[in-house]
């Protein structure tokens, strides 16, 4: 039966593939007493040959796609598996109890987790746990004879399904083989929709129920410009959806023709059009899309993706490589932005009833706790400063106290370098994200000390309407452009320039098509975004009159009441 599905568009493109369900599998079971030892035994032996095969393929899948070092943590996985201790004592749970491998396998698993969770001064340990909290999940699923999900061994054209996909998930996905993805939960901000945006996967999130009315291998037609989807399409809705997708290909061919022209509008003037990036691998993306800059390095990633703390060396090799890489055009460097969603196993952090307005970003880097960790990138940072053009910005600053603690230990950093005789670049901009309302009313104090703003939208707008950005039930709050949101941006440009200073955006504001009007007519200089947007966004800027987009902002501000009368009157500028 067709079944019709509507969420919010979060990535472009559309596709028509079999559904993969990304969903964590019933894994209960009942323990039983058994007399066939023997034959419990050869279950265990082949549920964890199976799990080591499958190990073994999705680790040199990992390898090939990600790096050695990303593929490291299959390892530990592939040790817990041959491990003759704790398969031994399995095998002895099975025999001298008499019970089914399912069960004998959870107890002597759960005994060795709570042993190493319970070693608090011993990281290594914990780690272990982890592991072999995995490697159970495996090898129960293989003697319940159920599927445990993979996206990393994808090897079909398919649209992924699930109630929601987490970073690591989402960097698994193989562009080749996943056409599209939706997702019960989540919003245009969320991180799979940003992430989706950079692999140029078309993607469907927050429709409440996708799961629940798909089943593995139904056929799915997904259209992430318009958020909507279809299960079952007929062969006339298949025809439609295809036809769409080719029209969209159509449009980013005529785009791909302005990647080396400057981003102008139709008046003459220019506007800095900038990249996100996570990794330096998504340079290629920057390139391939004439961007005039990286607006946002999220250096989070360096974290989130090693095993411990990047060491000054590595963090150093990343940084060259992306100031380099850039040929000399700006690379705004936001410092660890951890904490709130993004977490780090060998950091211990508290745990707090809503972490996003709590012990995160640079508030960690200026405590006790992350000290070290703060200088040793700000080092890093420094002597990779001399390869190209370097702008370093501060997260989640509330205070000028805060600004200028941080920057203090820049300047420490930066002299004990210049002691030692390490070159350093004397041209370094030292900036902050305007994320937090406090920090928006308070720009034009700010504006005085700091060489540049960077308007953060996605969190500026949850906190000032009070809305979790990742919460569908609310997600008609997040509005980018409610009169409120649009005075507190207005207000930092205002700031900015006053001081004769720049101010951008690395939201996703900044390549929101609705939004570009206004922001051109508010004069913002710069603006950052995947970097799948940038080529769509000079295509706009070029059909804008700066003059007629001021009066555009200006009715905006003063005379609109709500985010209807604002889109009601871009509509009407912007034919």
């Amino acid at each position: 039966m067709v079944e019709m599905l509507k969420g919010i568009a979060a990535s472009d493109g559309v596709a028509v593939a079999k559904a993969y369900l990304l969903v964590e599998p019933d894994l209960s079971f009942t323990k039983v007493n058994v007399e066939d030892i023997d034959a419990e035994f050869a279950r265990l032996d082949d549920a964890l040959a199976q799990s080591k095969a499958e190990l073994e393929q999705i680790r040199a899948k990992a390898a090939s796609t990600l790096g050695e070092e990303e593929a490291a943590v299959f390892d530990a996985h592939l040790m817990v598996l041959s491990d003759p201790e704790m398969i031994g004592q399995i095998k002895d749970a099975i025999k001298s109890n008499k019970v089914n491998a399912e069960a004998a396998l959870k107890e002597v698993t759960d005994m060795f987790i709570s042993i190493f969770e319970g070693m608090e001064d011993n990281k290594y340990m914990q780690e272990r746990a982890a592991d072999i909290k995995d490697v159970t999940k495996r090898v129960l699923a293989h003697l319940l004879n159920v599927v445990l999900p993979s996206p990393a061994m994808i090897n079909e054209e398919v649209v992924v399904v699930a109630h929601d996909l987490t970073p690591s998930d989402t960097a698994q996905l193989d562009r080749q083989f996943v056409k599209a993805f939706i997702t019960d939960i989540g919003g245009r901000t969320s991180h799979s929709a940003i992430m989706a945006r950079s692999l140029e996967i078309p993607a469907i999130v927050g429709t409440n129920s996708v799961t629940s009315k798909v089943n593995a291998g139904d056929l799915i037609a997904v259209n992430g410009i318009t958020g909507e989807a279809i299960v079952h399409p007929t062969e006339e809705q298949q025809a439609a959806f295809i036809k769409a997708g080719e029209d969209y290909a159509a449009q980013k061919a005529e785009w791909e023709k302005l990647k080396n022209e400057k981003t102008v509008t139709a008046d003459g003037q220019h506007f800095e059009l900038a990249a996100n990036i996570g990794t330096p691998k998504d340079l290629a993306g920057v390139h391939n899309n004439g961007a005039e800059a990286v607006g946002l390095y999220r250096t989070e990633f360096l974290y989130m993706d090693s095993p411990d703390f990047p060491s000054e060396e590595d963090q150093f090799e990343a940084y060259k490589a992306v100031l380099e890489g850039m040929d000399g055009k700006p690379v705004v460097v936001r410092t660890m932005d951890i904490g709130g969603d993004k977490e780090l196993p060998y950091l211990d952090l508290p745990h707090e009833m809503n972490p996003f307005l709590g012990y995160r970003a640079l508030r960690i880097s200026l405590s006790e706790l992350g000290d070290a960790m703060f200088r040793t990138q700000l080092r890093a940072l420094l002597r990779a400063s001399v390869y190209g053009t370097l702008r370093i910005m501060f997260p989640m600053v509330a205070t000028l106290k805060e600004f200028r603690a941080a920057k203090k230990m820049f300047e420490e950093e930066k002299a004990k370098l210049v002691a030692e005789g390490v070159a350093v670049s004397d041209a370094i901009q030292v900036g902050i994200m305007i994320e937090i309302p406090a920090a928006a009313v308070l720009a034009d104090k700010f504006a005085k000390e700091v060489d540049f703003f960077s308007i953060g939208t996605n969190d500026l707008i949850q906190y000032s309407m009070a809305a979790d950005r990742m919460s569908e039930r609310v997600s008609y709050l997040y509005q980018p452009y409610n009169p409120s949101i649009l005075r507190l941006i207005k207000n930092v440009i205002d700031a900015a320039h006053a001081e004769g200073k720049w101010a951008g955006m690395c939201g996703e504001m900044a390549g929101d098509q609705t939004a570009v009007p206004l922001l051109v007519g508010m004069g913002l200089d710069e603006f950052s975004m995947s970097a799948t947007s940038v080529l769509k966004t000079r295509s706009l800027m070029k059909r804008l009159d700066t003059a007629k987009m001021k009066e555009l902002a200006d009715r905006a501000l003063n005379d609109c009441d709500t985010m209807e009368d604002v889109v009601e009157l871009i509509n009407e500028y912007v034919k």
